[in-house]
């Protein structure tokens, strides 16, 4: 890695040059990449570690006593551990690999939800969730009987402990919560709402997405029972993610996949005797070079140090919103200090997706849209908005573009022709 002793917000031009596609020529346009928050891109430190993988130590797990076979089966492993040791769980029998931060959620509401939710029960969540974290758990009520209720977030789009205190009765069974916004990057006291939910036996799930990338995570510290987040948001693969669950958790969760890997013996019509989390939950070859990847990613993240990428991230979202606030007819979400990284903002009379065209011509790339996040984005009252969101390799001179490429926005297409259409297919 490049040096990165400078102030805790100037590493990013050193970083760089760990990531090959920022010099990507995009029709003689380089990329100013500012999505971060829909998937991060990759270090070489990452693409090196799963390279020499699929070069050196390509095999399954868990199947055979050859050298490779071992030597996967031992890689696999330690990227476990890895996880363990990076969100300080207490054991690395309480990381299980998914897919991503949805597979993990939806895992803990079939597999372990009906373990504790029943007909008239209460599952409680915020306003600002995610599709992801919202559809499983209606899901889950749909199924049960149970009611979901829902958190109200104030004008900033915060959720307050008063707002989930009010909410909780004596039927509340489970809290799924965001622990940072991936709309407009708001912070969510999860520590405090976990410790109101457990003094009174509620078992609280936090989607961590949006989190790991940019803060210190200690699910010890904040005792969740569940923690779910994706490689690919903290510079790690695509298709590998985690679920952290609490052992006692874990051994109450249901599978929803059966197959190898997670049974020991198998009859026609006798009892399965299977393996223990995590392996029950894991069953099929796994992603195995997605954990190797995720591993070197943990370890890129904290050679730089996440509370310098924490005041980085900080310093450039607060640049972009106050720059922003500055200019004529647009308007930007969320707190006045943005703490996730994340700025969601409207031009007025401006269809989103005419806005990040209007970017992406200055090479600038953005989300634009609903974000998944369908009922929160109708509270605002806008058809979308647009969403910068910042890593490690962005730049004040990057932050600085956007504003100045606002200024000369116009209306476009979708502003003109279809103003209220929210969905490129629409």
């Amino acid at each position: 890695m490049a040096d990165t002793t400078h102030s805790p917000i100037d590493f990013s031009r050193d970083v760089r040059a760990d990531f090959p596609i920022l010099e990507a020529d995009l029709d003689g346009i380089r990329p100013v990449y500012l999505d971060n928050a829909a998937t991060t891109q990759k270090p070489l430190q990452v693409l090196d570690a799963m390279h020499h993988f699929y070069c050196h130590e390509n095999s399954n797990v868990g199947r055979s006593v050859h050298t490779l076979s071992m030597r996967a089966t031992s890689r696999y492993q330690k990227s476990r551990e890895r996880v363990q040791r990076f969100i300080n769980a207490g054991d690395s029998e309480e990381i299980v690999f998914t897919k991503g931060t949805t597979e993990s959620v939806n895992l803990v509401a079939q597999g372990f939800g009906p373990q504790i939710v029943s007909a008239g029960d209460e599952v409680l969540i915020s306003g600002l969730e995610h599709h992801s974290n919202l559809l499983p758990w209606r899901h889950l009520c749909e199924q049960t009987g149970a009611t979901l209720k829902i958190a109200a977030v104030d004008a900033h789009g915060e959720v307050s402990l008063d707002a989930f205190r009010a909410q909780l009765t004596d039927r509340t069974k489970l809290v799924s919560v965001a622990h940072v916004s991936n709309v407009q990057g708001t912070l969510t006291p999860v520590a405090e709402i976990i410790s109101l939910c457990h003094e009174r036996g509620i078992v609280v799930v936090v989607d961590g997405a949006q989190a790991v990338a940019h803060r210190t995570v200690d699910v010890t510290a904040m005792d969740a029972d569940f923690y779910c987040f994706s490689a690919h948001k903290m510079y790690g693969p695509l298709g590998i993610g985690v679920l952290y669950g609490k052992a006692e958790h874990l051994s109450r969760m249901q599978p929803l996949l059966l197959g190898g890997g997670m049974v020991r013996n198998v009859t026609y019509d006798g009892p399965l005797t299977v393996f223990p989390t995590p392996h029950l939950f894991e069953s099929g070859t796994p992603n195995i070079a997605g954990a190797v990847g995720l591993a070197a990613a943990m370890d890129y993240i904290e050679e730089i140090g996440l509370d310098r990428i924490a005041a980085h991230d900080a310093e450039l979202a607060g640049r972009a919103a106050e720059g922003m606030r500055a200019l004529d007819g647009v308007t930007v979400y969320g707190a006045q200090a943005p703490q996730g990284g994340i700025v969601s903002f409207s031009v007025d009379g401006l269809h989103p997706y005419d806005v990040g065209n209007h970017l992406n011509s200055f090479g600038i790339a953005t989300r634009t849209g609903v974000h998944c996040a369908v009922p929160f984005i109708d509270g605002l009252g806008v058809v979308g908005t647009v969403r910068a969101s910042f890593g490690v390799y962005n730049t004040r001179d990057e932050v600085d573009l956007l504003v100045e490429s606002l200024k000369s926005v116009e209306k476009g297409f979708w502003s003109n022709e279809h103003p209220n259409d929210r969905f490129l297919a629409s």
